[in-house]
């Protein structure tokens, strides 16, 4: 997995850094785990705007990805290694000894053929999903689930693992990407290796125009605006702005939104790094 930077033939060209893709086997998804994906453009069911500096963008279809994996005991190949546009990392189309199809979050370094499992009977090896009881400490992971059965919440984007740490009788504690360790129950399942496209924080857009692709419109400065706008709006010249605040005056920079009463707090053990 590299990253490819352009010739500058044109001004878009000249910054832009984008995947070399050369990890991909096929171009065509499989229709059958396809589904219709609609857009609001930021609207309501009102039909007003909620959401600014949202809408557009290239037309999309959704991949349905089995974030659980609970099909245990039987083995699965790996079909294709795909391009999914509504995610950061790549997917893997693998398809089961009963015929069964199914889109998975490829694990770097996941290659076409490759046969993979999940359940009691598999092994701690590259894109297997086994519970947390059963996996060797000190395991690299990707996509930990936080409630059993529920499926995968962490360590979903590209580049990103989480590490188990230590493991007593109900609980696991894991090292997650935000540097925040947390307990969680050892009968959640765990996919073993990191995801893939680990490039993805290297690429550059190198022009407005993509931004527009990807379904966001340009964003307005707050202190651009008047002050009937936003806090830090007015001001004579070209002011500061003042203390940097959200629309609604809710201070950024390090102000804390989380609720200080979270019925997850008590399984947090070290908070994540400033």
């Amino acid at each position: 997995m590299a990253v490819r930077k352009l010739k500058p033939v044109t001004p878009g060209q000249r910054q832009k850094v984008i995947s070399a893709f050369d990890t991909l086997t096929t171009s065509t998804p499989e229709k059958s785990l396809l589904k219709p994906l609609k857009k609001s453009g930021g609207r309501n069911a009102s039909g007003r705007m909620t959401m600014r500096y949202k809408g557009g963008g290239h037309k999309r279809m959704y991949r349905l990805i089995d974030f659980r994996r609970e099909k245990e005991g039987i083995a699965a190949t790996v079909s294709t290694i795909e391009y999914d546009p509504n995610r950061s990392a790549r997917i893997a189309l693998v398809v089961y000894r009963d015929g069964e199809k199914r889109y998975i979050i490829a694990p770097h370094g996941l290659k076409k053929g490759q046969e993979i499992m999940s359940g009691r009977e598999a092994s701690p090896d590259l894109g297997n999903t086994l519970y947390l009881s059963d996996i060797p400490l000190g395991t690299i992971v990707h996509n930990v689930e936080l409630k059993p059965g529920k499926g995968a919440a962490m360590a979903r984007s590209a580049g990103s693992y989480a590490q188990l740490a230590a493991r007593d009788e109900k609980h696991a504690i894991v090292k997650l990407p935000s540097g925040e360790t947390r307990m969680v129950p050892v009968t959640c399942r765990a996919t073993i290796g990191s995801v893939s496209n680990p490039d993805h924080n290297l690429e550059v857009s190198g022009k407005a125009g993509r931004s527009r692709w990807l379904g966001r419109r340009p964003r307005t400065r707050g202190v651009a605006m008047n002050p009937v706008d936003h806090p830090m709006g007015g001001g004579e010249g070209r002011a500061s702005g003042g203390h940097p605040r959200s629309r609604k005056g809710l201070p950024a920079k390090g102000y804390k939104t989380r609720s200080r009463t979270k019925y997850s707090d008590k399984h947090i053990i070290e908070r994540r790094k400033k």
